[in-house]
């Protein structure tokens, strides 16, 4: 059909990966939105910044989620009803988020102390949902191509640049620098101290909130699309026809007499699911060998403990000595660098061993100087000198699309691999997040290994 036709880059529909990559905004976009908008949220909450380790802590009992969905695709032998699952989480998040919006200041005494429980409350939700995604989501993406796989992480890394982009022209982050008198009670002395003024948004918090509300039902409606649309689902790999100018019956002859498949009939078999049965004979696949399968678990374990629970925890810690400009041009740039990985994993896909490890390997040297640097805050290498800030925002910057890019190509090679390697993927991708998130909390909150410099230094 012509018009089918505009619609397709090489193997991909268009409009389908458009589609792919809303549903994927879902996988993180309610959790990603609450985090950056902080700034705006602490100076109104009892914790005041202590609110983020609470934040960090209540995250992870959320992780209940995922492992009950790992249990149930494991007992009912990948027979999940993932749509209803799906479908239910995504309900939670809406509802969660148009909740935030009415009761996010609502405080309660608990043992003895005021806090935000109506906030942590339903910031519980959406880690649920959020954490869940990991192990749903991915899955469900082996009803696609393996084309439609880097649309997906496209998505996912959106769902942290939109919130950002939103809060950005809200005004989230916009201080100022007040020389401030202080008297000293016992002393009778007054002292000037250099304090940080958040500015007022330019619009409210309940606002924002309606925002990511108005994108959970956004994502919701994407998902349905990619089930129920007839278009997309002339796209499902077990719904996938022979194209029109093959002839079944020339593929069975072939099959009869033992011939090698057609190279017609091969790009065919290529892209469908394992345990589909086709007329044709299945071309070959080569299966990853066991040492392959958990080398690359281990690497996707180590990618996510780094990406989603160490370096974010440290991140005020690592770029606030260079100044606020620095920070925020980092976490905004990094935000950027994410999905702009899934494209070039696309453009330029390189499921090799060996190009992994090595990007892996990099990605690591760049994270370890931005936990050295956390480390020294706030007298960090570099801090005086005028290429302090560009040094550490590039370094933040490439190490983001060094992981990411690693993350996507991994995620390609075990959707070859079927539907049950997915799903280890994305379970590893959580016991990598929640190692990583448990370990910088207690270096940060017990050990107290860190110290913020301030946003006026």
């Amino acid at each position: 059909m012509p018009g089918g036709r505009r619609c397709q880059y090489g193997e991909i529909n268009i409009l389908l990966y458009l589609t792919v990559i809303l549903f994927g905004v879902a996988s993180w976009v309610a959790v990603n939105g609450l985090l950056i908008e902080l700034p705006v949220l602490v100076p109104h909450l009892p914790e005041g910044w202590a609110l983020p380790s609470y934040l960090i802590m209540i995250m992870q009992p959320a992780n209940i989620g995922p492992i009950f969905v790992t249990l149930a695709y494991i007992l009912t032998n990948d027979k999940l009803n993932e749509k209803v699952v799906i479908y239910t989480i995504l309900t939670i998040g809406a509802l969660a988020c148009l909740l935030l919006s009415f009761f996010w200041k609502n405080t309660s005494v608990v043992a003895g102390e005021e806090h935000s429980t109506a906030l942590m409350t339903l910031h519980f939700f959406l880690s649920v949902v959020d954490c869940t995604s990991s192990v749903l989501f991915l899955p469900f993406m082996s009803l696609f191509r393996v084309q439609y796989m880097t649309g997906y992480f496209i998505g996912e890394g959106m769902s942290g640049l939109i919130p950002s982009l939103v809060a950005l022209a809200q005004g989230v982050g916009k201080i100022s620098c007040k020389n401030v008198s202080i008297m000293d009670t016992t002393t009778n002395l007054s002292s000037f101290e250099i304090q940080t003024i958040y500015q007022e948004p330019y619009f409210p918090v309940e606002h924002f909130f309606l925002f990511l509300f108005a994108m959970m039902i956004l994502c919701g409606l994407a998902f349905s699309l990619l089930n129920y649309l007839p278009y997309f689902k002339k796209e499902h790999v077990t719904r996938k026809k022979l194209c029109s100018n093959t002839d079944p019956m020339e593929l069975q002859t072939s099959k009869s007499r033992n011939d090698k498949p057609t190279e017609v009939g091969e790009s065919l078999i290529h892209g469908l699911e394992s345990d589909v049965v086709l007329n044709a004979p299945p071309a070959p696949h080569h299966s990853m060998s066991t040492k392959n399968y958990l080398y690359f678990l281990c690497l996707v374990v180590w990618i996510n403990a780094l990406t989603n629970g160490v370096l974010p925890s440290i991140q005020t810690y690592s770029c606030l000595p260079y100044g606020y400009n620095a920070y925020h041009l980092a976490m905004t740039l990094a935000n950027i660098a994410n999905p702009s990985a899934c494209v070039v994993a696309l453009l330029l896909p390189v499921p090799t061993s060996l190009v992994i490890s090595i990007l892996t390997f990099v990605g690591t040297a760049l994270s370890t100087f931005i936990v050295v640097t956390a480390v020294q805050s706030p007298s960090p290498v570099l801090y005086e000198e005028s290429a302090g800030p560009y040094v550490v925002v590039t370094v933040w910057v490439v190490m983001a699309f060094l992981m990411v890019f690693s993350k996507v190509s991994l995620a390609t090679l075990f959707r070859k691999e079927g539907k049950r390697a997915l799903l280890w993927c994305g379970a590893m991708t959580q016991v990598g997040s929640v190692s990583g998130a448990i370990v910088t909390y207690l270096l940060v909150n017990v050990a107290k290994t860190f110290h913020s410099a301030s946003a006026c230094s």
